[in-house]
């Protein structure tokens, strides 16, 4: 199908042409027969690449030009944004949506396209957004991850709400191969458009004694290094021309395959140079300072303990073609669209808690095997597994390359998913009796795929149960409703289980306690936590002995319940040296974690401090300003000492520091000392802004409560000697 001939708007159609589409995909000219641009449902299941991001594109432009309003949810914050800034500057007005789940935010509804998590549509949903009602056609991507214990419950509620409210709306579910996709087709009312064709030619091997073998024949792999076949192949690709991307099974062993890469690459070209400097400059870590020196030489290492900032620079310098080789973690096969001219799959067992190594899933092989051949820059793409021995040769062939992807199961009926959601419904109104919680959740796909749903309702029944007990549903006879409590609960977008945790703590204490308040919050089920070592043992105790007094939870009985009671120790203990000002690079050494995951650490838990300020309001009213002042402590990592400081625009914990060592602890003690004395510390620039603020007879901002979501915590660069943790037991 020619793109001159297409039913869209004129400007998309232009700019289309002029980056070179002049006609599109097969599976994209399919959905355009199957009448998306005409507002029918669609399940797109089509390889990877395949161009499933422009049959979006088109479909809501057409929207659009029908005076529609188009939502497109996606798994990731970083697909949020790269998926905003490719639907951004086409003649529409485009929003993004990804935090600050109490929000209602409706100056996104001024937008034609919001792109935004589950989550955040979840959290919309509960806080009664209005431009919601209008939307015309949702768009879900990597819709295969309703299969998710994790996200899948919240994508397959946030579906089946968003169809409650607007039924004829257009939906268009977008996926890699889907196993039972009739299925899924069937329950989303969807034409199914499936397909195996790709862009780029696809040839899938196994590599065994240095050849990589092929169904249509084998090819030989010159061999640089005895030791290292991973590294034997990303050499071949990378003297042909190509880029590689190498999924092994762990951080460590990621940033092992970036050195020997790096070691053997050499590349001495000036943009890596740029590159490099770039990340040495923020580096406090010596996996940062690490990163630096690889991708110098042209290699890099990605995964979730790299800032956000680290992990930009190097998808830029991979995409651009100057970072010839990503080692990674499955997670960066979840949704960025980094491709490469070769991948390996060096690990295709991971370990898994409680069950040793475990086989991937083919689903996640496909994943990653998608993300060979770069379209219009590599004539064909090759994905790689590598055998231990010459029998595991076939084994692979028939487990991964030939093997058909998983079917997707729902996992609503989940207790630990239920109970927020059965809330949700209740405090939104889509129920407010038993017939029709009843009726909604007969609505689920969980139901469509059992064909019956009494399963299900044994699972509501024990949900409801808890949530009235809890105190946050009530029911009369047949009908039920939310508490005051559990419509905060819903509202703050925290686990009906964590809230009751909090409010059963803080209804039997009589004294704050900032350790305290973090070990409750580290305990709840929304929290995520450090994993204890055996190495660590001595150094808890110890942490638990001298801080007895301010602990608000007692050791458990069960045994079974210990691990879990010393993982919230550690992780309270991470925390508070955050907040007690110790560098990052100290914090990262200490606990064995990455930039990246200090900040996973205090957005969760900024976020959790903020619904504790909350429910104390309402339950402790006297904790209600400490908690509130720790939040803020928490989210700038300072202690109590700087809070007047941090009120001022532009000052965070580093200036603030500054401020304080040199006698000037308030806005005030800022306005006496003047603006000359204010710069020889912090500077000329930030100066006038502080003094304009202080001058301008502004009410000095408080500080917004809340995640955060659109900066990091800041690597402060350099700290003051008197930032010395509590907890000084790691190191």
């Amino acid at each position: 199908m020619l793109t001159e001939t297409l039913p869209v708007p004129e400007n998309l159609k232009e700019r289309y042409l002029a980056c070179g589409i002049t006609e599109l995909y097969p599976p994209q000219a399919e959905c355009v027969q199957r009448g998306m641009l005409d507002g029918k449902n669609l399940l797109v299941a089509i390889p990877t690449a395949s161009g499933k991001t422009l049959i979006a594109e088109m479909a809501m432009h057409a929207q659009i030009a029908r005076h529609g309003k188009c939502l497109y949810i996606v798994p990731l914050k970083a697909l949020a944004s790269e998926k905003f800034d490719e639907f951004n500057g086409k003649g529409v007005r485009v929003g993004i949506a990804t935090g600050d789940f109490d929000r209602r935010d409706d100056t996104l509804g001024r937008n034609d396209i919001i792109v935004a998590t589950s989550e955040k549509v979840d959290s919309l949903l509960r806080n009664n957004a209005r431009w919601i009602s209008e939307i015309t056609l949702l768009v879900i991507d990597e819709i295969h991850l309703i299969d998710s214990d994790h996200r899948g419950p919240t994508v397959e509620m946030v579906i089946a709400k968003l169809r409650s409210r607007k039924q004829d709306m257009q939906v268009i579910g977008l996926s890699a191969t889907i196993g039972n996709s009739k299925l899924l087709a069937g329950w989303l009312d969807a034409e199914l458009v499936t397909s195996i064709w790709r862009p780029v030619d696809l040839r899938q091997g196994v590599f065994w004694d240095n050849r990589i073998h092929f169904r249509e024949g084998d090819r030989p792999v010159k061999q640089v290094s005895k030791n290292y076949e991973d590294l034997n192949l990303c050499l071949d690709t990378i003297a042909e021309g190509g880029q590689c991307l190498v999924f092994v099974s762990s951080r460590r062993n990621a940033e092992a395959f970036a050195k020997r890469a790096a070691g053997a690459i050499k590349s001495g070209e000036p943009e890596l140079k740029a590159l490099a400097e770039k990340l040495a400059a923020s580096a406090e870590t010596e996996m940062g300072k690490s990163l630096a020196v690889c991708v110098e030489k042209g290699a890099a290492f990605h995964h979730a303990g790299l800032s956000r900032d680290e992990r930009k620079i190097v998808e830029e310098g991979f995409r651009k073609g100057f970072i010839k080789s990503i080692s990674s973690t499955p997670t960066l096969a979840a949704g960025l669209n980094l491709p490469a001219r070769r991948v390996i799959i060096r690990d295709y067992r991971r370990f898994t808690a409680g069950e040793g190594m475990l086989p991937i899933p083919v689903g996640e092989y496909h994943q990653m095997a998608g993300r060979a051949g770069r379209p219009r820059l590599d004539p064909y793409g090759e994905a790689v597994l590598i055998a231990k021995d010459e029998h595991e040769v076939g084994t692979l062939f028939s487990e991964y390359i030939e093997a058909p992807a998983e079917d997707v199961h729902s996992k609503i009926a989940e207790p630990t998913a239920l109970y927020t959601h059965i809330l949700s419904l209740i405090a939104s109104g889509f129920a407010g009796t038993h017939s029709e919680l009843t009726l909604f959740m007969n609505r689920s796909f969980y139901v469509h795929e059992h064909r019956h749903g009494r399963l299900m309702q044994r699972a509501v029944d024990t949900a409801l149960k808890f949530l009235i007990n809890a105190e946050m549903v009530m029911e009369v006879g047949e009908h039920i409703g939310a508490t005051e409590l559990g419509s905060l609960v819903s509202r703050l977008y925290i686990d009906p289980r964590s809230a009751a945790m909090i409010v059963s703590t803080l209804r039997e204490r009589d004294i704050y306690a900032d350790t305290g308040l973090l070990q409750l919050i580290c305990s709840t089920p929304d929290m995520p936590r450090l994993y204890v070592r055996n190495a660590d043992q001595t150094q808890l105790d110890r942490m638990i002995d001298e801080h007895e007094e301010d602990l608000w939870l007692p050791m458990p009985d069960d045994e079974d319940e210990t691990e879990n009671y010393y993982r919230a120790i550690k992780t309270t203990m991470l925390l508070s040296d955050w907040a007690d000002e110790m560098p990052d690079a100290k914090i990262c050494e200490r606990y064995s974690v990455g930039p990246g995951d200090v900040f996973g650490m205090v957005e969760s838990v900024n976020w959790l401090l903020h619904a504790t300020a909350e429910l104390a309001r309402m339950f402790a009213p006297a904790f209600h300003p400490q908690v509130r002042d720790y939040e803020t402590c928490m989210k700038n990592g300072i202690r109590r000492e700087l809070l007047p400081l941090v009120k001022l625009r532009g000052i965070g914990r580093v200036r603030a520091r500054r401020l304080f060592n040199n006698s000037i602890t308030s806005p005030d003690a800022v306005r006496v000392a003047g603006i000359e004395s204010v710069t020889r510390i912090i500077g000329r620039g930030i100066a006038e802004q502080i003094f304009a603020q202080l001058d301008g007879g502004k009410k000095i901002p408080t500080e917004k409560t809340g995640r955060t979501t659109k900066t990091e915590p800041k690597s402060t660069g350099e700290h003051n000697k008197a930032g010395q943790s509590t907890f000084s037991y790691f190191g």
